[in-house]
């Protein structure tokens, strides 16, 4: 699912540039449960970007599901991440003005998806997380565990085949944060590769394996 092949990333900094990844190598595997875990500024969430598109790397190459990734426009890009990956962040990243079925539907807005289909896959995928009863419920009116499972629903809602957590129980208290997980392991037992990115050594266990980043290299 992901093959890393001697990459490098890098950013400008005021008087040079700050080499964040390191000719790092990693592969993954479809279907796996991956964690990833480094101290502060270990290069986990830049490694975490680039695995989701969303930041170019410098060197060496990128297959995402068999596919090269090298030189792909922001353009080619957005489409890469509406088919084949879903994101989950600590903060939730919900919209405060939306309820929960608007905030699931947006990336089939992007999608081109019609505005009644869109809105009947955002209610499945939140009845799958248990949240049918919180369809037209606004952020504010969510706690954290439920904010959560909305943000997973809006992960999953457009079908991906790899999702990418970074510290997605962060946010949460521990029994909500096991409960999250639980969630986590369902998805990944359907078969869509998971990769979490944590500091947490109790949700890095509950993962196949564990990654750990040192000074952007993989140790």
């Amino acid at each position: 699912m992901v093959e890393l092949r001697a990459l490098n990333k890098s950013y400008p900094t005021g008087d040079g540039r700050l080499h964040v990844l390191k000719d790092v190598d990693l592969d993954i595997a479809a279907g796996e449960s991956v964690a990833i875990m480094g101290s502060s500024g270990s290069g986990k969430s830049t490694l975490l970007n680039v695995l989701g598109l969303l930041d170019r790397y410098d060197s060496g190459q990128y297959r995402l599901d068999g596919q090269n990734t090298a030189g792909l426009d922001e353009r080619a890009a957005a489409a890469r991440r509406s088919t084949t990956l879903g994101f989950v962040f600590q903060s939730f990243n919900l919209l405060a003005f939306k309820d929960a079925v608007e905030n699931v539907a947006l990336p089939l807005y992007y999608q081109g998806v019609g505005r009644s289909k869109r809105r009947q896959r955002a209610r499945v995928a939140l009845e799958r997380m248990g949240l049918g009863d919180r369809l037209d419920h606004r952020p504010s009116q969510l706690s954290g565990g439920q904010k959560q499972r909305v943000a997973i629903a809006r992960a999953l809602v457009g079908d991906p085949r790899l999702i990418l957590a970074d510290e997605p129980t962060g946010a949460l208290d521990s029994a909500t944060s096991r409960d999250i997980m639980g969630v986590l392991e369902e998805v990944n037992a359907q078969g869509i590769t998971l990769v979490v990115v944590t500091h947490e050594p109790d949700i890095a266990a509950r993962c196949s394996r564990t990654i750990r980043l040192v000074d952007g290299r993989i140790a």
